[in-house]
């Protein structure tokens, strides 16, 4: 058993399984370990502000449902003690850039988790990250010092 218990929030990219991947790591290693995440479910997301009323204007439908989904995500990133912030290769990941923002505001550590082909658009980003991983076995592995004896 690990002597300390992180709180770890996983952000950005919802389009492959690298969430799954580092919590069953993290299970399989008995780390201790609690994982939260933003509504991965885009649909679901896209749509948390309609029960506030129908929008005819796309911005308006965002924007109260970005403000929905951000009574999740701030509480989420305030309660944090680690965030793990993946760019995936697909889709430009604004939101995940956001939240980096918001970790560096709060003084929350964070591990950026992308390909070296955007390295260069996530210089700042990754500037005030205090680990770049490529993978999500690099990731697992900087939890599982963070939370061991050594």
């Amino acid at each position: 058993n690990s002597p300390v218990t992180l709180k770890v929030y996983l952000s950005g990219e919802i389009h492959t399984d690298w969430r799954d991947q580092i919590i069953q790591s993290c299970r399989e290693q008995n780390l201790s370990i609690s994982f939260t995440s933003a509504n991965t479910n885009h649909e679901a997301s896209d749509a948390a502000g309609d029960v506030l009323g129908h929008e005819d204007k796309a911005f308006w439908r965002d924007h109260k449902s970005a403000k929905v989904n951000a009574i999740r995500t701030k509480t989420l990133i305030e309660q944090c003690d680690v965030a793990i912030i993946r760019f995936g290769d697909k889709y430009k990941q604004w939101n995940a850039a956001f939240d980096a923002g918001s970790c560096a505001a709060l003084g929350k550590p964070y591990i950026t988790l992308h390909g070296e082909d955007i390295i260069h658009p996530l210089k700042e980003v990754d500037a005030a990250a205090l680990a770049w991983a490529t993978t999500t076995d690099q990731v697992v592995e900087i939890l599982k010092y963070a939370v061991s004896e050594h």
